[in-house]
């Protein structure tokens, strides 16, 4: 029960890598904020932890909108008496497309969402734990993207980063203020997101058996494992990281 007495809040929460944090989080004792842009979908994900038994707070919301972030800190801080311990945010997107095709509105789309939107949550979320005196804990959602390039992917790759940048430098800002703050990196996890790669037989079987070592796509619930040891006191001592999460394909 690593997470019992903490409030846990994850972006993203509506499916995929963060549905599954949610849910490990849930099942190690976490007071849950579950927050997304997909309103139906989140508040069945809501309905359901709610009905295994944990406390759960829910709010649409558009990371890259900073007022909308601000209202949810302080919706929690009104309604719990205290902001988040802990923040996950996995909100993110991708669009698949060469270099060359690829418009400055898909561009600026991907950077704002998923560069700018964690900025803007991290900002937040550190200002928040800073004003309450909590030492807290930020684990960003990154991607082996972030760490080396991938064809067809240069908006997204970008991004990632860009994440990876700013994850390092808020470990060194916020050391101060005993709020760690790290990354996990996937690789080719199958979920909603990336279903272009796996929902084709074929290219999901050239992928990894040509990419791979572990010959299989990983799953969100291996993912959510990772995003819970990194946001636990069991990584008291670890600020700044990258956890690579891919089944081996960076090694090759």
């Amino acid at each position: 029960m690593r997470f019992d007495n903490k409030i846990v809040l994850v972006t993203g929460a509506a499916n995929g890598i963060g549905e599954a944090s949610a849910r490990r989080m849930a099942s190690e004792g976490a007071r849950l904020v579950l927050t997304d842009i997909e309103s139906p979908r989140l508040a069945e994900v809501a309905s359901s932890l709610g009905a295994g038994g944990a406390e759960v707070l829910h709010y649409t919301l558009d990371v890259t909108v900073r007022d909308q972030v601000q209202q949810v800190f302080d919706a929690v801080k009104s309604a719990w008496g205290t902001p988040p311990h802990v923040v996950a945010h996995i909100a993110g997107m991708v669009k698949a497309q060469h270099f060359l095709k690829m418009s400055q509105e898909d561009w600026l789309r991907t950077l704002n969402v998923n560069l700018n939107g964690s900025y803007i949550v991290g900002q937040v979320a550190a200002q928040a734990m800073v004003d309450a005196g909590i030492h807290g804990s930020i684990v960003f959602m990154a991607s082996t993207n972030g760490l080396v390039a991938e064809e067809d992917l240069a908006d997204y790759n970008a991004s990632k980063f860009g994440v990876v940048g700013l994850m390092k430098t808020m470990a060194v800002d916020l050391a101060q203020h005993h709020i760690r703050v790290n990354s996990v990196n996937p690789g080719l996890i199958r979920t909603r997101l990336t279903r272009g790669a796996w929902e084709n037989p074929e290219v999901e079987a050239w992928y990894t058996r040509e990419r791979i070592p572990m010959r299989r796509l990983g799953q969100p619930e291996e993912v959510a494992a990772c995003v819970a040891f990194l946001a636990s006191d069991d990584a008291s001592y670890v600020t700044g990281h990258t956890l690579v999460v891919d089944g081996g394909q960076l090694t090759i």
